[in-house]
C-alpha cells in the first residue's frame, strides 16, 4: 500500500529508477544534509524571540530581528566601529532589544553535535564581546546551548571568562531576559 500510494511503484516499472535502495538512500542523505541545516539554529532563534516577547518587548518597537550594524547605527545614533573594522565589516545580529539607557546585541545558536564549528563561533564571539565591552550603552548577549558544547567545554568556558551575558535554555526560562 505504501509503494503505491507514493508512487514507488510507477518509478520503477517505468524505469525511472533502476535501484530502489540507491535511490532511498539518495533521497535520505538530501534530506539529512540540506533540508535539515541549521535546523537547530532557527529553533533556538524562535525559542529566543518567544522569551523575548514574554518579557514585554514588542517586534518593532523595542526589539528587531536580524538587524545590520549600520541600520542600529543609524536608528539609535551610536558608533559602532569598534565591532565594524571602522565601517570595512557588516554584521547582522539575530536581535536587538533598545531599552531607555541600553542596547543589547544578541546571538543565538543551539548545537546538537561537536566540531570545528563550535570552537570558531566562541572564538569570534570571545572577540566580539571584548570589542562591544568598549562601547558605551551597548550590551553583547549570547544565547547557545546543545549537546555539541560537551566537546567544545573549554573553548566556551574561554568566552564565558571575558563574556558575563552568556546564556543558555534554562537561563531563559529563568526569565534572564527580565532583568533587562
Amino acid at each position: 500500500m505504501f509503494m503505491r500510494k507514493t508512487k514507488l511503484f510507477d518509478l520503477l516499472e517505468n524505469h525511472i529508477v533502476s535501484n530502489l535502495v540507491d535511490y532511498a538512500t539518495g533521497v535520505e542523505t538530501g534530506l539529512d544534509s540540506n533540508a535539515r541545516k541549521n535546523r537547530g539554529g532557527h529553533l533556538m532563534e524562535n525559542l529566543v524571540e518567544s522569551y523575548i516577547q514574554k518579557a514585554g518587548f514588542l517586534k518593532g518597537q523595542n526589539y528587531f530581528k536580524e538587524m545590520y550594524i549600520h541600520e542600529i547605527e543609524q536608528k539609535w545614533n551610536v558608533n559602532l566601529s569598534a565591532i565594524s573594522n571602522q565601517g570595512k565589516m557588516e554584521k547582522r545580529f539575530d536581535f536587538v532589544i533598545k531599552t531607555d539607557n541600553q542596547i543589547y546585541v544578541i546571538e543565538t545558536n543551539f548545537y546538537a553535535s561537536g566540531g570545528s564549528k563550535l570552537n570558531e563561533t566562541a572564538r569570534s564571539y570571545k572577540t566580539l564581546a571584548q570589542e562591544v565591552a568598549t562601547i558605551d550603552g551597548v550590551t553583547f548577549i549570547w544565547f547557545t546551548d546543545g549537546c555539541g558544547w560537551n566537546s567544545a567545554r573549554n573553548n566556551l568556558e574561554e568566552t564565558f571568562d571575558v563574556l558575563d551575558t552568556l546564556y543558555n535554555i534554562q537561563d531563559l526560562e529563568n526569565n534572564i531576559l527580565n532583568s533587562l
